[in-house]
């Protein structure tokens, strides 16, 4: 009876073992943190995710107190949830900031829910923690681009708001608010009436109407009441946002003060009154309004001008009379604006236009030149008076903001002269994978490969692909910048840090801040330089030479070189822990010989480029070419192919293009060249020709397709081989 007592017990145990063990694997595989306290808040269980975040022991963690887990500024907030709850008995909810075992935060979501015994008391508590990083990042930015927006937005020189299809008011700017006095949500419960003039709101109404039932944009003028009382003459322009089936969704309303318009179109009105009286008289006060004015029969031909007419054209009142008088105006706009001046004359309505107009010494000005009709009794032109308004100033303003818009945009041309990658290779396509893969996300990227590859340009494709796209893209030529100034160059200085400091300098850091800054030949940089480049890349800050104030910064670091780091790290020239952090994403841009199918298409691409930039007419590439341009290895890679094309098309006479065979050879030859003893030259030759069997095997040695199989020698051979000649062959995976 004992016996089978004993084996009971011991199959009850097993049992709980084995079902202990399936809930712990349960447990472990649940994505978050698990963790059950007893009633004193001491742990009692975590499961494997919570010990791998924070890089500790169960024992570890239970004599661990919370403020080395928690933000300090979070610490507080989580101390208070966490009493309440114990004194309430009731589960909480609060989002804070966790630190990894790498010392870096994330925002967890914690929930907590207490289990009781059967009278009731507290006995246990469950806690479930979430990563919700990727979450409060991403609310961060998006709040981020709302504020942007609606400081966009609150910085229009007038009143915007939108309202849904029922006319409800759905978003005002601040110029609004401040116009009249209101809250937004005052402002949805406010009547039209209470805002616009007594006497417009009948015409307001009615376009509103016209427009709701037309679906046109909305265009008229009235009266809005100031939060003061007082009114100002408005002019509204709605347009109507539709609906995949067409429907109207939304209004989007801007809203002008034309106030001084009006005001002036009203005094210019009671000048015409006052014409009726006395003629002298308006002709008293036209010749003092320092705007040029001219008075217009309905037929478009000119009838009078005031003194400043004739002051500014030097002319005569038979001379504004004749038909010369359409000299003054500059020939290409008379051209330009012909049909469109009578069309609106034909309509009698108010219009305006820009056009030059000679001054007295010959110089042309622009002019903003407004029509007004003069109606009868019966609502006929009788006159039409167009007033003109200086605006020479300005358009000088536009057009120096215009051609230093095009000397941008060559620039920016410039840079981006490889916007466009060309070519689809395999070897390339596997670069463009890497690109979308890495673009999103910001990880640092390191970018390897030969001289000539454009490592340049892959690093501009993946900032130009990241969120970090409208941010600025700071490039650094780290080997062409002295030793002595690199960090001046990279983190900037104080006025005073050294001779000839004799300002404060933004360093390249600051200048790619929320973008991306490019480290080319990253591999040349010093050792107290990559000391410092290395706290920037773990901390996210930096001080200034000769300063002692610590700069946070948020920047994407991309780095390239076409050294082997590996073995520089084993001579010691460069930092592993550098590289490490700098490898996380790496890209190897293959040189121009691994892209063979590629070259007809770049050949093509560059001839095109450069006979449009000579000016010449090249309709065809000769085969030879083409066939000459695969066999040759371009040691120069891409900038070398570049270099060859443009030289070719400048000596190209006909509409053939080709490329001279003896370019080639020669610098072949020069490639080939080896100085040193016999044998050196032979294990160069032969590490040369493995090294492109291992490029085209993507470094795969055994197999079918691997490179003994195509060098035709056994594995063990090239094995051999590729040690004694020091060949990586991590290089080509």
């Amino acid at each position: 009876m004992e016996s089978k007592a004993a084996a009971l017990t011991s199959t009850v145990s097993a049992q709980e073992v084995e079902s202990e063990e399936r809930f712990r694997l349960i447990v472990d595989t649940i994505p978050g943190f698990v963790c059950t306290l007893n009633a004193a808040g001491e742990i009692e269980l975590l499961n494997r995710q919570v010990l791998e975040y924070f890089g500790k022991t169960t024992e570890e963690l239970k004599n661990w107190a919370t403020s080395d887990a928690v933000h300090p500024e979070d610490l507080p907030r989580v101390i208070e949830a966490w009493q309440r709850s114990i004194n309430t008995g009731e589960s909480y909810e609060i989002e804070f900031r966790q630190r990894r075992a790498d010392g870096m935060y994330r925002w967890f979501q914690s929930r907590a829910l207490p289990a009781h015994d059967t009278d009731g008391r507290i006995n246990r508590w469950y806690m479930l923690l979430t990563d919700i990083d990727d979450r409060k990042r991403a609310e961060d930015a998006l709040r981020l681009n709302e504020q942007g927006l609606r400081q966009i937005v609150d910085s229009i020189p007038g009143f915007v708001a939108t309202l849904n299809a029922q006319g409800e008011v759905e978003l005002v700017n601040r110029q609004v608010l401040e116009y009249f006095g209101k809250s937004t949500e005052e402002l949805k419960n406010w009547a039209t009436s209470d805002a616009v003039h007594p006497d417009d709101l009948p015409l307001l109404v009615a376009a509103w109407k016209r427009g709701i039932e037309t679906g046109q944009p909305i265009v008229s003028e009235h009266r809005s009441r100031r939060f003061d009382g007082a009114y100002s003459w408005c002019l509204l322009r709605g347009h109507p946002q539709r609906d995949a089936e067409g429907r109207i969704v939304r209004w989007y309303t801007l809203v002008t003060d034309i106030d001084d318009r009006k005001r002036a179109e009203g005094e210019l009105e009671r000048a015409f009154d006052e014409m009726a009286k006395s003629e002298v008289e308006l002709r008293t006060i036209i010749d003092a309004i320092p705007q040029l004015i001219i008075g217009i029969k309905p037929d478009g031909k000119f009838l009078s001008a005031n003194q400043a007419v004739l002051d500014y054209s030097g002319l005569t009142e038979e001379d504004v009379r004749s038909e010369s008088f359409r000299d003054v105006f500059h020939p290409e706009d008379s051209e330009r604006l012909r049909d469109e001046r009578d069309r609106a004359i034909s309509r009698g309505v108010p219009f305006e236009y820009e056009r030059r107009v000679r001054r007295r010494d010959g110089q042309y000005r622009w002019f903003l030149v407004q029509y007004n009709p003069l109606l009868g009794e019966r609502g006929e032109v009788i006159r039409w008076y167009a007033t003109g308004t200086d605006i020479h100033d300005r358009k000088q303003a536009e057009e120096r903001t215009r051609q230093e818009n095009v000397a941008l945009r060559e620039q920016i041309d410039q840079a981006f002269m490889f916007e466009e990658i060309v070519g689809s290779s395999p070897a390339l396509k596997s670069v463009l994978s890497s690109i979308v893969s890495v673009a999103p996300t910001d990880s640092t990227v390191l970018i390897t490969g030969e001289t000539g590859t454009g490592k340049e340009l892959i690093a501009r494709a993946v900032h130009k692909h990241s969120e970090r796209a409208g941010q600025p893209f700071i490039s650094v030529n780290c080997a062409s910048i002295p030793p002595s100034l690199i960090a001046s160059e990279l983190f900037g200085h104080e006025k005073g840090a050294f001779t000839g400091a004799v300002q404060r300098r933004q360093g390249r850091f600051e200048l790619a801040h929320s973008g991306t800054i490019f480290l080319d030949e990253i591999g040349e940089l010093s050792a107290e330089t990559q000391i410092a480049l290395l706290r920037v890349l773990q901390e996210r800050q930096f001080e200034r030479v000769g300063g002692n104030r610590v700069i946070h910064t948020d920047v994407r670091v991309i780095a390239a070189t076409n050294r082997d780091l590996a073995a520089a790290i084993e001579s010691g020239t460069f930092r592993s822990d550098l590289f490490y952090r700098l490898n996380v994403f790496p890209i190897n841009v293959p040189p121009l010989r691994q892209r063979k199918d590629d070259i007809p298409v770049l050949v093509e691409y560059f001839v095109k480029r450069y006979a449009d930039k000579a000016r010449k007419q090249i309709r065809k590439i000769e085969k030879s070419t083409l066939k000459l341009c695969q066999s040759y290895r371009w040691p120069g890679n891409i900038r070398e192919l570049q270099n060859i094309v443009e030289r070719s098309v400048i000596l190209c006479n006909g509409d053939t293009f080709r490329v001279e065979p003896a370019w080639l050879s020669s610098q072949g030859a020069t490639q080939r060249t080896r100085s040193g003893t016999l044998t050196q030259t032979l294990h160069s030759y032969e590490k040369e020709i493995i090294e492109a069997v291992l490029a085209e095997t993507n470094g795969r040695v055994a197999g079918a397709n691997g490179a003994a199989a195509k060098l035709g020698i056994p594995r063990s051979t090239l094995d051999t081989r590729i040690k004694q000649l020091n060949i990586k062959k991590y290089k080509y995976r």
